[in-house]
């Protein structure tokens, strides 16, 4: 049976943790490279991204976490697990996994009394999905390979390279489960 990681060091991982329940798949929260070890995909979820590196190299988890998505393990990061997926990150040398082929502004999209909700029109889905935009991350670089799967005032806000999904905005925040689902059919 398929096991989902959830990086549960800092952020909005127990709202992903109860997606993943919802779809009656077998969840786990990781925080250590033994944890990470148990786990065939992961979820990086929203919270404060320099933050989240710092624990990374703190817990020991940065590399042992870069090592497994390079080597194919399918990653979702959303919001600020999209900063720690994106190999440049604007005004920023903070610790990141570095492998997703794109250049991001941190809290782009406005601070956190800024925050918005929009549709957003999904390549592989019928109807627009709700994001939850909080101190988004906007992409300003696309490198080869890397296909928009939605946009946001012709930005794009979720991508896919390979193994990697990540998004500007946060799907676990509403009711919407489909930006999950597809990520499971990654494995």
């Amino acid at each position: 049976m398929t096991t989902v990681g959830i990086l549960g060091l800092q952020g909005d991982f127990e709202k992903h943790y109860k997606v993943v329940e919802r779809l009656n798949v077998r969840a786990r929260i990781v925080v250590s490279a033994e944890e990470l070890d148990l786990v065939d995909l992961l979820i990086i979820p929203g919270g404060e991204s320099t933050t989240m590196g710092k624990l990374m190299v703190g817990f020991r988890l940065l590399e042992p976490l870069t090592e497994r998505v390079r080597s194919g393990m399918p990653v979702f990061g959303t919001c600020a697990g999209m900063i720690l997926l994106a190999r440049d990150i604007e005004d920023s040398s903070q610790p990141r996994i570095g492998l997703l082929d794109v250049g991001v502004n941190r809290n782009a999209y406005g601070r956190q009394i800024e925050s918005f909700e929009a549709d957003v029109p999904v390549t592989f889905i019928s109807e627009p999905v709700r994001g939850v935009f909080i101190r988004a991350p906007k992409i300003t670089r696309m490198g080869q390979g890397v296909e928009t799967l939605g946009e946001f005032e012709e930005a794009p806000v979720l991508v896919r390279q390979d193994n990697m999904l990540a998004c500007s905005f946060h799907p676990e925040l509403t009711e919407e489960t489909r930006i999950h689902e597809y990520f499971l059919t990654l494995a």
